[in-house]
Formats: C-alpha cells, sequence, structure tokens
C-alpha cells in the first residue's frame, strides 16, 4: 500500500488528510500525519480570542477527532532526505527515527518573522499561535488588576500601555480587537479611565492593510484614530529593551505588552532540514500543480502546499507571481492536493491550482469591520457581520462550527467574558506555596571539646611534670602533697622519703 505523509497539521495539512479520508478508498493508501501540536489553530480567530470574544479551545480542531482513518504521529519531522524517500522524526521524548514513505506533502506552514532588534526577542510575542493569543488577552487583563491598585504614575502608565508592530490585516485585527477589549474594561474598572490607556500601531510602510484599497485603509485609520488609538506610519522598531519600544522618530514608548505581527516566514526547521529545493523567499519550490519542482521538471513523489510553498498564482494577483500566504490558499489549495495526489495514484494527471482572490475581510472589534472585494468595500456593522459569517462557515467541521456560533451567540447576550486566567501558566503555584516538604537536614554538629578532667585526675596527669619542677606544681597537687606529709607518720613512712616520691599514690 502506498505510504503518504503529510509534514504539517495546519490549515493545508489537516484539510489534505480529511479530504484524502473522503477520495482514498479503502485500502488504497496509508497516510500518516506528523505535527508537534495534536490540534489545527484556525488563525483568523486569534484575535477574537486574544478579545476574550472567542473560548480558546473552539479555535482549534483536533486532529484526532476528525481524522478517523489517519495515522497521528505528535512530533516534528526535523529531517527528509526525498532522494531515499525517508523522513526523520523527532518526538517530544525519546530518539528520533526514520520513516519511509512514497509521496510525502510539506504543509509545515509559517512562524512569525522578527528582526536582529535589540529586546524583541526578550520582550514581544507573536499572534500565530492559540497559546499567544491566550497569554495576550491574560497579560492585557492582569495589567488593568495591577493598575487598578496603584496610584498615577509612570508604571501604572506602562501596564495600560499597548504596542501592536505590523500594520497588515493580522496586526490591525489585533491592535483594534485589543482596544474594543480594553474599552470594555474601563467600565469594569472604577479606578481607570479611557483616557488613562494607551495604543499604539508601529507600521514601517506609509499605509496599512496593503490587502485592501487606499481609500478603505484610510477609512480604518479614522475609525482607529476616533477609538483612542495612535498609529505610526514610516516608523521602526530599533529597540525594545526592558519594554520601552524605540522608535526610528526619536520616541519611546515604556509598555508592558508588546504584540509583534510584522510578517511570517517558512517554517525553518522544515526547509533547512531536507532536500527539497528551496526559492530565494525561503519557501519550497511548487508548481501550479502543487507538485514540488519547476516548471519543466516535477519531483516525483513530492508536493507541498500552504505557507511554507511557492506556488505560482495563475490568476495574476499574487505578490511577485505567488500566492499570497493566508488562509484562503492553504485551504483551497489543500482540496485540490488531496484531489491530485488520488489523481497520480490512479495513473491520472493532476489540475493546476487556480483561484482568485475573493476579497479580504477582518473584524475591527465588536460590531466593526472592513471587507473588500474588488471596487466593493463595505465598512461598519455590515463588514462585520460579513466577517463572521465568512469565518463561521470556514471553520472546518459543523462540530466546530457550533461551538463558535454557540459562544458569539452567548455573548451577544452575556456580553463579553473578562475572566482573567493568566495564573493557569503556572497552575502548581497554590499547591507549591503549601505543599508540606521534608524537613531539612541538619548539619552535623562539631565534634565536641574534651570535657574538663576533675581536681583529683588532672593532679595525677601532672605529676611526672610536678617531680620535674616542683616549682610550677598546681594547687590541688600541693594540697595532696601536704595531705600524704601528714598521713605519713601514721603509716610509720620512712622520715628521710621525698614528698614528691609519695605524688602518685596520692593521686590514686
Amino acid at each position: 500500500m502506498p505510504k503518504i505523509l503529510i509534514v504539517g497539521g495546519g490549515y493545508a495539512g489537516f484539510y489534505t488528510a480529511w479530504k484524502l479520508e473522503k477520495h482514498l478508498r479503502k485500502g488504497e493508501a496509508d497516510v500518516t500525519l506528523v505535527d508537534p501540536l495534536p490540534y489545527m489553530t484556525y488563525q483568523p480567530f486569534l484575535p477574537e480570542v486574544a478579545a476574550g470574544s472567542i473560548e480558546a479551545r473552539h479555535a482549534v480542531v483536533a486532529h484526532r477527532r476528525h481524522l478517523d482513518r489517519t495515522h497521528i504521529i505528535t512530533a516534528k519531522v526535523t529531517g527528509i532526505d526525498h532522494a531515499n524517500k525517508v523522513a526523520t522524526i523527532t518526538p517530544p521524548t525519546g530518539e528520533p527515527y526514520e520513516l519511509a514513505y512514497d509521496h510525502i506533502v510539506v504543509t509545515a506552514g509559517a512562524v512569525s518573522r522578527t528582526f536582529p532588534i535589540p529586546g524583541i526577542a526578550d520582550n514581544a510575542i507573536g499572534l500565530k499561535t492559540i497559546e499567544e493569543a491566550v497569554a495576550v488577552r491574560d497579560k492585557l487583563m492582569s495589567n488593568f488588576d495591577k493598575a487598578a491598585g496603584m496610584p498615577a504614575g509612570p508604571e501604572r502608565d506602562r501596564l495600560l500601555t499597548v504596542v501592536v508592530v505590523g500594520g497588515g490585516f493580522a496586526g490591525i485585527e489585533a491592535f483594534a480587537e485589543l482596544r474594543s477589549l480594553a474599552s470594555a474594561l474601563v467600565g469594569k474598572y472604577p479606578e481607570i479611565t479611557f483616557d488613562d490607556t494607551h495604543f499604539h500601531l508601529i507600521e514601517a510602510m506609509g499605509r496599512i492593510m496593503p490587502e485592501v484599497s487606499l481609500k478603505t485603509s484610510e477609512w480604518v485609520l479614522k475609525d482607529l484614530a476616533k477609538r483612542g488609538a495612535n498609529v505610526h506610519l514610516d516608523t521602526q522598531v530599533t529597540g525594545a529593551i526592558d519594554g520601552n519600544v524605540e522608535l526610528s522618530t526619536g520616541e519611546t514608548i515604556p509598555t508592558d505588552l508588546i504584540v509583534w505581527t510584522a510578517g511570517v516566514m517558512a517554517n525553518p526547521t522544515v526547509v533547512r532540514g531536507g532536500d527539497l529545493p528551496v526559492e530565494e523567499r525561503g519557501r519550497i519550490q511548487t508548481r501550479a500543480d502543487l507538485r514540488v519542482g519547476t516548471a519543466e521538471e516535477p519531483l516525483v513523489g513530492a508536493w507541498a502546499a500552504g505557507d511554507v510553498a511557492a506556488v505560482p498564482d495563475l490568476s495574476g494577483g499574487g505578490v511577485g507571481g505567488y500566492c499570497v500566504p493566508n488562509a484562503q490558499h492553504a485551504v483551497r489549495q489543500a482540496k485540490l492536493l488531496a484531489k491530485n495526489i488520488v489523481a497520480v495514484l490512479r495513473g491520472e494527471q493532476p489540475k493546476e491550482y487556480f483561484h482568485k482572490n475573493m476579497g479580504a475581510v477582518a473584524g475591527l472589534g465588536l460590531y466593526n469591520g472592513v471587507f473588500q472585494s474588488g471596487n466593493i468595500a463595505l465598512k461598519g456593522f455590515i463588514a462585520w457581520l460579513a466577517h463572521r459569517g465568512y469565518h463561521g462557515l470556514a471553520m472546518p467541521s459543523w462540530e466546530r462550527k457550533w461551538r463558535v456560533l454557540w459562544g458569539w451567540w452567548n455573548n451577544l447576550w452575556l456580553g463579553r467574558d473578562i475572566v482573567n486566567l493568566e495564573t493557569v501558566q503556572n497552575p502548581r503555584y497554590v499547591f507549591e506555596e503549601f505543599a508540606a516538604r521534608p524537613r531539612p537536614a541538619a548539619p552535623a554538629a562539631p565534634a565536641p571539646a574534651a570535657p574538663a578532667a576533675p581536681a583529683k585526675e588532672v593532679a595525677a596527669e601532672k605529676a611526672p611534670a610536678a617531680a620535674k619542677a616542683p616549682a610550677k606544681k598546681a594547687p590541688a597537687k600541693a594540697a595532696a602533697d601536704k595531705a600524704a606529709a601528714v598521713k605519713a607518720p601514721a603509716k610509720k613512712a620512712p622520715a628521710k622519703k621525698p614528698a614528691a616520691e609519695k605524688a602518685p599514690a596520692a593521686g590514686k
């Protein structure tokens, strides 16, 4: 049976496995999916998770629940030797091992792309994973808790300042959702006013959201300004040591929360750890039919899709001639990729990927959004409905759709959930604080000093010395000698015998 190995369980990987289960006949192929996480993250929902509008668990899809006939391996692929058709699997525990395959599908996705700016690696956080979204939400809420009990001053201002770096779709959505969350929190903290909160967006280009028209992006800027947000265009971050964000304009913004959304790059662990061809931007060179290789020569048995792949955009709308890395392309590429693999297994020819971008939609906080498709632009509440409608339907599986929709419905009547669970990142803190521990071993006592000998013993020990040096007799020795001299006549001792010779007997 042909063995199909899928590297990565994100959009493209999950959908490829999902559709292969649908199209493959029983026993036609053996499918294995390898990913270090046991779930797929629906990344368009991350800004809403960070704002508390969607429960974190509802924005992910468990591999094992929805992939019934796929072998799931929770591990990393750290090497690909396509010449011999084996991949190196590195599990969380245990030694790495090799796994043979007939077809490999590389869908390892992308990670945050950063630059060697002092302080960014130590103080900033990305927004590419569900864990990061939860951490951002809890951090902002914890800062409100701390600031509410502090007097006005620089440290309080730092806690209530948020800096988002990057003005693309991901950055704008995160920025707007966090601003919306902060506005909602102000109403629950009488000690904090709206003017006490400070939000700054840093963008190196002269505009935001290049995916929409300039007119639409300008409307978004005005809308953010009305909500008390500060957008710094044509500005770069030059430092972030100790949370002090230094800008190329010379301004310094002290903050306790830096969210980095300034670009992504193909997963370097997979790309650099194999022998598959890589193009100049660090992505796997992929043909329009999603086989790895050049237009003239495909690499037999190797496929790629999603953010890790440089797939030609036959519609002509891609940047540099390639499909832009977004969920819309990843899902559609994966669906075609599954069909193409089945076609090749059955001796048929694969089809080329062609998809014209349907537009872009972004949420800007509760009841506000923007939508752009060609020359059609929607703004405000109607665009927000379009945003939720599109992503609600795009969420894979009805099980997950209903969980998300049910959460939205509850929030409509009950309001945003503002429970802060930052301590869940250190769940044992209470147990550790009060847990009984063995008493430390007592340090070894120093050897006790020899006790002082009784007077008579001391006299006995020193008797020989006294015999040699009568001038240095101790008082006890002298008393003993005197006593012996008094008793001597009663025992008819020789009169001429010296007292010193009787000292030992007196000591006894």
